[in-house]
């Protein structure tokens, strides 16, 4: 089974406590569609401008990653710039220039267009929309977001929650979005609002699984890393994780367990991804390396 991974493509700038990058790779489709290609064939749908450097391109590629959707305009690409703070918890963003993300409008490949997992990655609710109801058949489908999405299209966002099977938000965006501190009732809340289950992140505690009743709860911590060099994109490296590994057991209809099993690799990519800037540490990254840390993981984790 296959994953198409939708959002954004970027040019990043990133300053930490420690070194100062230009010119990255990011989006959170750049760092999604990484993080699935490890367990299942991937293929990503963005846009990119003039500016976007070709050797970005490669990564992707080297891969394995198929780049047919991604679309070339001659504006300028998405660009994000940012700071992080002793606390890595702790970000300013300096600069967000939306770019080529302004009037655009996702088509997919024909070949894309039938798919057993669709990743919707951070973007425009619209353009979100826009790419479920152009993949035809069965298929599992995953949805993340922001604070920009929930106070600005608010009622795009809704509906695509109301289409999708997975829901993924972050803790303050899922305290904003249901107006609940507590994230226990900001879970039951959301699954109200459609989707079959919902994921909460809480960056360095874990992430919370919602199911359909009281029974289906599931919460697991990260995974412990002795320093962490940049974690831009650890939570679209941790739903990449999740959509490949649900397209690697051949299910668009997982179960509890599955999505349990997901959450796991999930949390194993986001923290190779913490280890570097950009998608560094996934370029040298194989699958030994991530069966090892993912066996060390579980026995941390388990009773």
């Amino acid at each position: 089974m296959k994953v198409i991974v939708a959002g954004t493509i970027a040019i990043d700038d990133i300053k930490t406590p420690k070194e100062q990058r230009k010119g990255l790779m990011g989006g959170s489709a750049s760092y999604a569609a990484m993080s699935s290609s490890f367990f299942a064939p991937t293929e990503i749908v963005g846009i990119i401008g003039k500016d976007f450097p070709e050797d970005h391109i490669q990564t992707l590629e080297n891969r394995g990653i198929c780049t047919e959707g991604i679309e070339k305009s001659e504006g300028d690409s998405f660009y994000w710039s940012g700071e992080y703070h002793e606390n890595m918890d702790n970000r300013t963003t300096h600069e967000v220039a939306i770019n080529v993300l302004e009037a655009y409008e996702p088509k997919l490949p024909e070949k894309y267009q039938v798919t057993e997992v669709v990743l919707l990655a951070n973007m425009s609710p619209r353009n979100q929309l826009d790419v479920l109801q152009q993949c035809h058949g069965k298929k599992y489908s995953i949805a993340d977001t922001m604070d920009i999405w929930i106070m600005n299209e608010r009622d795009e966002l809704l509906d695509l929650m109301s289409k999708v099977d997975l829901f993924v938000i972050n803790e303050s965006e899922a305290q904003l979005l249901t107006e609940s501190k507590n994230l226990i009732i900001a879970g039951k809340k959301m699954m109200e609002l459609g989707p079959e289950n919902v994921i909460i992140k809480t960056g360095e505690h874990g992430a919370m699984l919602f199911g359909k009743d009281d029974q289906e709860f599931f919460r697991t911590g990260a995974y412990p890393l002795e320093s962490v060099e940049d974690p831009t994109g650890a939570g679209d490296c941790f739903v990449g994780g999740i959509a490949g590994y649900i397209a690697s057991i051949g299910q668009n209809d997982p179960s509890f367990s599955d999505l349990k099993a997901s959450i796991a690799r999930g949390t194993v990519m986001a923290s190779f991804n913490c280890e570097s800037f950009s998608v560094e540490a996934l370029i040298k990254l194989d699958k030994e390396k991530i069966s090892d840390r993912l066996d060390k993981f579980i026995s941390y984790t388990s009773l």
